[in-house]
Formats: C-alpha cells, sequence, structure tokens
C-alpha cells in the first residue's frame, strides 16, 4: 500500500518535533486527531477523544499482536526452536516495537533529559519482563510439558500479556507526576 508523500512528511516532522522538545502551552493533535477529524470520520470523534489511550493502546497492541504470532508461527515453521527460545526472540522484536509506539502515541511519554529517558525505558522492560516470565511458564506448562497445540496457547497468552502490559504501563512506566 502506497502512502500519499504527506502521511510521510507529517510523521517526520511530528518526530523532529518530539526529538527537539518542542512544547507548547496547548497539545497540538497528532496524526491520529488529524485522521479522526476528516469528514467521514467526525461522527466518531467525541468516542475517539474521550477513549484515547485505550484505543491507541489496542492498536498499537493489536500491531504488536499479529507482529508477534507472526514472527512466533514463522519462526515455528522455518527453523527447530525450542518454543521457549522462539518465543524471547519474538519478544525482544516486539517489546522494541512496543517502547517506541506506547512511547511517542499511546502515553505521550515525553522524558526531560537522559536520567527519565533511561529510567523510563528500564521500567518498560522491567513490567515486560515480567509478562515475559508469565508468558514462559504459561508456554512450558501447556506446550513443552501437556504438549497442546502451539497457537491456541500461544494466542491465549498474548491476550493475558497484552492486559498486563497495559496496566503495567499506565500505572508505573507512563504514570503522569
Amino acid at each position: 500500500m502506497q502512502f500519499p508523500r504527506s502521511f510521510y512528511i507529517i510523521i517526520f516532522m511530528e518526530e523532529v518535533e518530539q526529538s527537539a522538545g518542542a512544547q507548547s502551552s496547548e497539545k497540538r493533535p497528532d496524526i491520529f486527531d488529524r485522521i479522526m477529524s476528516l469528514p467521514v470520520l467526525r461522527i466518531f470523534e467525541p468516542f475517539y477523544k474521550a477513549h484515547k489511550m485505550v484505543l491507541l493502546y489496542l492498536f498499537f497492541g493489536g500491531t504488536a499482536f499479529f507482529l508477534n504470532i507472526f514472527l512466533f508461527y514463522g519462526i515455528a515453521r522455518l527453523t527447530p526452536l525450542d518454543p521457549l527460545v522462539n518465543n524471547v526472540i519474538c519478544w525482544v522484536v516486539c517489546v522494541l516495537y512496543q517502547f517506541w509506539t506506547n512511547r511517542t502515541w499511546v502515553f505521550d511519554g515525553k522524558t526531560n533529559g537522559a536520567w527519565e529517558f533511561i529510567k523510563q525505558i528500564l521500567s518498560f522492560f522491567g513490567g515486560r519482563l515480567f509478562t515475559l516470565f508469565l508468558e514462559e511458564a504459561i508456554i512450558a506448562v501447556f506446550i513443552t510439558w501437556l504438549k497442546l497445540p502451539e497457537m491456541p496457547v500461544k494466542l491465549a497468552a498474548q491476550v493475558v500479556v497484552i492486559v498486563l502490559n497495559y496496566v503495567i504501563s499506565k500505572a508505573f512506566v507512563f504514570k503522569k507526576s
């Protein structure tokens, strides 16, 4: 799918502004706010504004979910790796993606300086490590020991992980002071 050139320019400009620490007294609309203000989508705008954080988390959590599932399936079919090792590889890729999307779009995780950023990324990865251990336990019990089919177990484990990751991110990692 080819996006219009203006789409890439908008994304690039938002990244430049965030990197430069551009701050103003009023919050500028991001790309999702602009999409929701399109005439055809305007009827959903009040609902979107009321539930923006949850909707964006579901959107980016959904994309991370599919990335994780497709990676897990692909690695399982193309390599002889143990499901636990496969899961860790998928976890690393997806947590990097999730940190960037959650920080940028979902929780507005701007920080003041390197130390705050380091604390933020460490708490993010710490929370994700907790849910990784939980997911690994689910996979070990249900796939390795009980010999249940891989994909249904992986899907169920992902649902548990997504809910816990949202709670951890909102309550601990990107909490507003």
